[in-house]
């Protein structure tokens, strides 16, 4: 542990996921130079993220969205479904409402871009552990914009589909049948006006719907 705790603090512990090792190295150092925030796990893909935090059990979790394996959304998603109690930030390139949208639904208190100081974001980190919420001024009042009309089969399916899987490997993937992922493409390009399964795609990660 770092000896030079701010005094009055509590220290924060705190796990962090980044695909980027660079970037993730860098954001563990700044973090730590706080004296109240101790990184106590560091993972590069989502299941990584998962395993640290469910054995962990940090006060905090700060994640990038697109990760292998898993994105920090679903890392979000499913740590709510466990009742963890960890909180969650996420911190992205991404300034898109359809995926601050999905991280308050998700359970996240935190959502900051990339291009913040790292004051800001030690900052962010002792809110969120507080139960506050930190949005981006940004996006802070565009959250409820446009609504999301895919479902989240819908989405998954779509987002398979938009990395190159074809129909039968995505339901090989699901363990659906061939016929159900045609359903659920269709139903997807229909609702986004796409004229295909890869514009569909393109369309929904524009929005931040992927």
């Amino acid at each position: 542990m770092n000896p030079t705790v701010k005094e009055g603090r509590k220290t924060i512990r705190v796990v962090l996921a980044e695909d980027q090792g660079m970037v993730l190295g860098a954001l563990a150092a700044l973090l730590e130079i706080e004296g109240d925030i101790l990184v106590v796990g560091q993972a590069r893909n989502g299941k990584e993220a998962l395993d640290a935090v469910l054995a962990q059990k940090p006060d905090v979790f700060i994640t990038d969205i697109e990760m292998p394996h898993m994105t920090g959304l679903d890392v979000a998603v499913e740590l709510k479904r466990r009742k963890t109690g960890t909180r969650v930030i996420i911190v992205t390139t991404f300034a898109r409402t359809g995926y601050l949208r999905r991280a308050l639904e998700a359970g996240a208190l935190g959502y900051l871009l990339k291009d913040m100081r790292a004051e800001e974001l030690a900052e962010a980190v002792r809110r969120v552990q507080q139960g506050l919420r930190v949005i981006h001024p940004e996006l802070a009042t565009e959250a409820w914009g446009e609504m999301d009309p895919l479902t989240d089969r819908e989405r998954q399916v779509l987002r398979l589909a938009g990395e190159g899987m074809a129909s039968g490997d995505i339901a090989a993937e699901l363990n659906l049948s061939d016929g159900t992922i045609r359903n659920y493409l269709s139903e997807a390009i229909s609702k986004l006006g796409a004229g295909n399964r890869v514009e569909a795609a393109r369309i929904a990660r524009t929005k931040g719907w992927l």
